[in-house]
């Protein structure tokens, strides 16, 4: 017998009120096994298929062993090759989970006999970018089936608008096709937003946080962990490093670049934007890329090389400090990876792997990498450790508070420990790292952040 906590029976009210809804839960607060729980319990009233929607890693391994350890149904993830897949659709099972890179395949595969009439939408902010027109592949496809194949449709996630209202029409669409909304994007954006003040990005109307919470509180429910557990922040603690000569001159040469980039553009969007930066980022770590054609996401390999080791000591000294007690280390380009694990040889990298998950959590893990992206999401990292430390800084705000939550307040309160979490962001002075660490403290969009850094180095 599991003994929910109130907050999850007012989930589960709020699920069995409303079949097609979201719950804004904070992170750490078990949206999964609440969702588990409430499959269950309607599937004995009403037996639907269901599929659940997940990052990679969440539903190959989240979903699944969640179910397996609180006694529930089995979940099959379809997640791997098409023939995983193809074996994965045949096996028998009332709930299945599949990552939304796999949603355009899945959904062709079945057409128009569509099977999964109830639909779990897990970190629904990935809906986000849905438009009519000219959005992307995988909610273009679960579009097709959402609303004419589908009858229950519920979301989950815990930052629904970290990077600001603009994020909630896509994810509203897919629960009410945009009555509460607006019917189009453009509609949307019109009613509540304006264009930022340099002409760039849009920023909210005056009135447009409290008209949006108002319209979608009936089918939005909202639980903020600090209304049931008594949390201390994270302690936050800057690390400064500053850039040696040879560094700051290519930095510099450099910024030259992204700034004559930046202003020959048509328009400054947040994504090309972030991307301008990325050289400058790579250069705030410690290194760079040999090929200045080609961006960090390239298919082929990069040759790159080390241009300082500043923050590597810096993070010399923080593992020193924890004398023993493990730490996480987030990074962000590959060139830092590989970098890193040469610098600490006795440090694991988070990859598909339960088995370092396992031993990070049994202690045995003095220094674990990760991946903001890939180790945001369904992990529960709370009892290795309460450090984190950011070698390398990136916009995505979302991923940034997702990573802090794998051993945040609310996970350390869950499983009863009485420890402040730490985190050490490591920043190369006078550099787009400052800008960056701004927009976590601000929320400040990417583009007035760089536009208005820009107009400072100008002067």
């Amino acid at each position: 017998m599991i003994d929910f906590r109130p907050y999850q029976r007012l989930a589960l009210d709020h699920f069995a009120e409303n079949p097609r809804s979201a719950l804004w839960a904070g992170m750490g607060m078990g949206k999964t096994l609440t969702s588990l729980a409430f499959i269950d319990a309607a599937n004995a009233v009403d037996e639907k298929l269901t599929l659940t929607l997940a990052p990679r890693r969440v539903a190959l391994g989240t979903w699944p062993s969640e179910a397996e350890l609180w006694g529930f149904d089995r979940v099959v993830p379809i997640v791997g090759s098409p023939t995983d897949r193809a074996k994965a659709l045949k096996t028998d099972a009332l709930i299945y989970s599949v990552n939304y890179d796999n949603l355009p395949w899945l959904v062709e595969q079945w057409g128009s006999k569509w099977p999964y009439k109830r639909i779990v939408a897990d970190e629904a902010t990935r809906l986000k970018g849905f438009r009519l027109r000219h959005g992307g592949k995988r909610t273009a496809a679960l579009a097709k089936v959402a609303h004419s194949l589908v009858d229950e449709f519920y979301e989950l996630t815990g930052t629904p608008a970290a990077n600001g209202l603009i994020d909630l029409w896509g994810q509203l669409w897919f629960i009410d096709q945009g009555q509460r909304l607006g019917r189009t994007y453009t509609a949307f954006v019109e009613r509540w937003f304006r264009l930022g003040h340099n002409g760039y990005g849009y920023e909210p109307l005056p009135h447009a946080q409290e008209e949006i919470m108002e319209r979608c509180s009936d089918v939005c429910m909202s639980l903020d962990p600090n209304d049931w557990f008594d949390l201390e922040a994270p302690q936050v603690t800057n690390v400064y490093v500053d850039l040696p000569p040879a560094a700051r001159t290519l930095y510099r040469t450099l910024e030259k670049e992204m700034f004559a980039k930046l202003e020959s553009g048509r328009e400054i969007t947040a994504v090309n934007a972030a991307a301008k930066s990325g050289k400058l980022l790579q250069v705030c770590n410690g290194a760079a890329y040999l090929d200045p054609l080609t961006e960090e996401d390239s298919a082929r390999p990069r040759e790159w090389k080390d241009v300082h080791d500043a923050k590597l000591e810096a993070l010399d000294s923080i593992v020193a400090e924890q004398a023993g007690a493990p730490i996480l280390v987030a990074y962000h380009f590959k060139s830092d990876l590989s970098r890193l694990r040469r610098a600490f040889p006795v440090a694991r990298t988070l990859d598909d792997s339960p088995d370092v998950e396992r031993e990070w959590n049994r202690g045995r893990v003095p220094v674990l990498l990760v991946h903001p992206a890939s180790a945001g999401h369904g992990l529960n990292l709370q009892f290795g450790g309460h450090a984190l430390a950011f070698f390398g800084n990136w916009w995505n705000l979302e991923e940034r508070l997702q990573v802090v939550e794998r051993i945040g307040p609310v996970r350390q309160a869950q499983a009863g420990f009485k420890r402040v979490v730490r985190v050490f962001n490591i920043i190369a002075r006078d550099t787009v790292d400052e800008l960056v660490i701004d927009r976590v403290q601000s929320k400040k969009s990417v583009q007035d952040l760089l536009l208005d850094y820009m107009k400072r180095k100008r002067k």
